[in-house]
């Protein structure tokens, strides 16, 4: 049995959408939740948005993984994928990043 894949337009599109969740739940988490908690006294916030983005970041680590396997993007932009996505606003960089990338991967010699 062949087992039918995304093309790689579609895996990178998806990518790129997890950057853009990464990056935003990471901000919402430091600029609104933290501050909530802190400064409000709401601690709620935190609770809500640390898991959120744990789960969102775990996510975004599996497509990342799962392109560098299926060699959509190289191991060494992968690992910037990852670095980045530990800073603050670092996933709105990646996904201009892999808007860069090639349409089709480069051969292998």
């Amino acid at each position: 049995m062949e087992l039918l894949l995304p093309s790689r337009a579609l895996r990178l599109s998806r990518l790129r959408i997890f950057c853009l969740l990464e990056a935003a739940t990471l901000l919402i988490l430091l600029l609104v939740a933290v501050p909530m908690k802190h400064l409000a006294g709401l601690p709620w916030a935190v609770s809500l948005m640390g898991p959120l983005h744990g789960l969102v970041f775990l996510g975004f680590c599996w497509k990342v993984a799962n392109a560098a396997t299926l060699e959509d993007v190289s191991a060494r932009m992968g690992f910037k994928l990852v670095l980045f996505a530990c800073l603050p606003g670092g996933g709105f960089y990646s996904w201009k990043l892999l808007d860069r990338e090639p349409a089709s991967p480069s051969p292998v010699p």
